[in-house]
């Protein structure tokens, strides 16, 4: 389970250091690939299986499971973390997530994000105004 939110800088080599806390669970291996909101879902390898197959079991005639197809596994890389416990962020991920020289890295359960933090103070100040709502987790189940 990941949970928490860490600061960590991505070097010259476009490397980012995986939290502590988390680098047991991803050492056999992480799936990088876009988020839904302009960040990077990094998942463990048997995470990233059981989202590949609950993705590819959607109707091929589906316009938006195309499109989720696409947006997942064309972009997708799979990476090992290294002896330091890096991992090397492709160039046309870190665009995508307007990554630079830093990073925070939010475990979100069954995989983490991993977002420029400008982008992750917006979606905080969005995340507190959601929270004030209680009828929008109510309407979850919750």
């Amino acid at each position: 389970m990941f949970l928490g939110e860490f600061v960590h800088t991505i070097d010259e080599k476009s490397r980012l250091t995986l939290p502590a806390k988390f680098r047991t669970r991803l050492a056999d291996g992480v799936v990088l690939t876009p988020g839904l909101d302009r960040c990077l879902q990094v998942y463990p390898l048997d995470e990233f299986k059981l989202l590949f197959d609950r993705v590819t079991s959607l109707p091929m005639t589906s316009r938006e499971a195309t499109t989720l197809r696409r947006m997942l596994f064309s972009n997708a890389h799979d990476v090992t973390p290294d002896k330091q416990n890096r991992v090397l962020i492709p160039q046309p991920l870190r665009e995508y997530a307007g990554l630079t020289n830093e990073a925070v890295v939010v475990g979100v359960g069954k995989f983490i994000e991993v977002w420029n933090p400008e982008e992750w103070q917006r979606a905080r100040q969005e995340i507190q105004s959601h929270a004030a709502q209680k009828e929008i987790w109510a309407g979850l189940g919750i």
